[in-house]
């Protein structure tokens, strides 16, 4: 939309009195308002998110459902186990860099105060570390995903 079309809108909002007009184009939205007392309206321009976003989320609760009636058996079988768990949101790394070693495997034995991994976010790389000794028995997370606080990384056996 024009600069000039949108000037011409406002005026023709303004001659016709309504107190607000919402348009919608493409990929964006127009909202003028006008009150009696002012002479100028208020413009208010906002561009729309792409719509990939909120597919996402929403298929997220379909798989949590799906999930949900294995959870138990899973929950028996893990419950001797210690869940090591992200402090931070970030994208979550396996390695310090692309051309150095996994920090840990499944069956790797670690002690209190290694790397496990490394967690990025705002382009800062967090080295989280085990507070606990034991066996790595399962990695939760693919490399180079994104990660939310809380979530469970690994599951170590401290036996």
């Amino acid at each position: 939309m024009e600069l000039k079309e949108i000037q011409n809108l406002i005026k023709f909002v303004a001659a016709t009195g309504v107190a607000e007009v919402k348009l919608e184009i493409d990929n964006v939205k127009i909202t003028i308002k006008t009150t009696l007392g002012e002479s100028s309206p208020e413009i208010t321009y906002l561009q729309q998110a792409p719509m990939a976003q909120p597919m996402q989320q929403a298929a997220a609760p379909v798989q949590a459902l799906a999930q949900a009636p294995a959870a138990p058996a899973q929950e028996d079988e893990s419950s001797k186990y210690i869940t090591v768990k992200s402090p931070i949101i970030g994208t979550f790394y396996r390695k310090p860099s692309p051309d150095k070693p996994m920090f840990v495997e499944v069956g790797t034995s670690i002690g209190k105060g290694d790397v496990l991994c490394v967690i990025e976010a705002m382009k800062l790389f967090n080295e989280i570390e085990s507070e606990v000794s034991g066996k790595i028995v399962k990695i939760l997370v693919d490399d180079m995903s994104p990660v939310e606080f809380d979530q469970p990384l690994f599951l170590v056996d401290p036996s």
